[in-house]
């Protein structure tokens, strides 16, 4: 029953007034005519995850010619020929734009769970279908067993090796997962939200006891900073905030040390920190993060979007607002 009200809520979001102005601010800067969402902060490249967040704010802001040119954007500029998945990365000062054909997982899943909700949205069979396929491709090629728990893997290719599997627990969007729950009855999906919590629970690190942005899951069950990436709680791991406050579970233990550590700043928290040293980056957290900060509060996000704001930092405070107000 909680599942089918969750579907409920999502496509029946009211937005304030001040959303629309929101929205066509943010067009205007990261979305280009023909529906490529360009990642300002990252030399203007594009990506599954951003046409996804894209494609999910066009609907939660009820433009349906905006999401049907970033979805045919995608399609045809990521899409994958052999399974129904999506290239991570366009580069447009590169020949080819494409040079990696494997996917995000997390890119994946968004621009499932986009089509699934436009399809209901505007009553599309075709975006409803489209999901469905991209759904059973995720689950069928990148849920894996691994060491008692159900994970996401990153990508198809790479991210593992002998004895250990590296894994981003902000790929684990919760609100989409518990939709494809409900949505298809599959089991697998609640496993894996059940796994994520139980990984995030695991990966308390350094004298802050926060994630890391990259983990590594070892055959043993234990879990450590992945350390082929920075072991910093950065600019991924802030969204797993997001996304759990999101799916109702703002109140969970394991985000704790993370509303510490945001809130232990006076005024805007250190964009970063390292979870071996204690380091704490020189720079402020962009407003994206100040916008998870009040969600996981649950005072009203009150961040608005200015011009300092790239790609991501905008994303994050226009999905905290479409998340609170769910």
């Amino acid at each position: 029953m909680a599942f089918f009200l969750f579907i409920t809520l999502l496509t029946g979001t009211m937005l304030p007034a001040s959303a629309n102005e929101d929205w066509a601010d943010y067009k205007q800067r990261f979305i280009a005519p023909d529906g490529r969402v360009m990642d300002t902060g990252n030399n203007n490249i594009s990506h599954s995850e951003g046409q996804g967040y894209g494609m999910l704010l066009a609907v939660f802001h009820d433009d349906e010619l905006c999401f049907s040119r970033m979805w045919e954007w995608a399609r045809k500029k990521l899409g994958r020929y052999d399974l129904p998945l999506f290239a991570w990365k366009y580069d447009p000062a590169s020949t080819p734009h494409v040079k990696d054909d494997n996917n995000a997982t997390d890119g994946d899943i968004l621009i499932a769970w986009a089509l699934l909700q436009a399809g209901r949205k505007w009553q599309n069979t075709n975006y409803l279908n489209i999901s469905r396929r991209i759904r059973h491709a995720v689950s069928d090629n990148l849920i894996k067993y691994y060491a008692d728990h159900w994970v996401l893997v990153p990508g198809l290719k790479g991210f593992s090796g002998e004895g250990y599997v590296d894994l981003n627990l902000s790929y684990w969007v919760i609100p989409a997962l518990q939709d494809f729950a409900a949505t298809d009855n599959h089991a697998a999906w609640s496993r894996v939200i059940d796994s994520g919590l139980a990984l995030l629970s695991l990966s308390k690190f350094g004298d802050a006891q926060l994630p890391a942005d990259w983990i590594r899951l070892q055959a043993d069950g234990s879990v450590k900073p992945a350390p082929d990436w920075p072991g910093r709680f950065g600019p991924d791991a802030v969204r797993i905030g997001l996304y759990l406050a999101w799916g109702g579970y703002g109140n969970n233990k394991s985000l704790e040390p993370v509303k510490l550590f945001w809130n232990a700043a006076r005024d805007v928290p250190p964009a970063w920190i390292d979870l071996e040293s204690s380091q704490v980056a020189p720079y402020q957290a962009p407003g994206g993060v100040v916008a998870i900060r009040e969600l996981l509060s649950s005072r009203r996000v009150a961040t608005e979007l200015n011009s300092n704001d790239d790609y991501y930092s905008a994303s994050l405070i226009m999905l905290s607002k479409v998340a609170q107000n769910n």
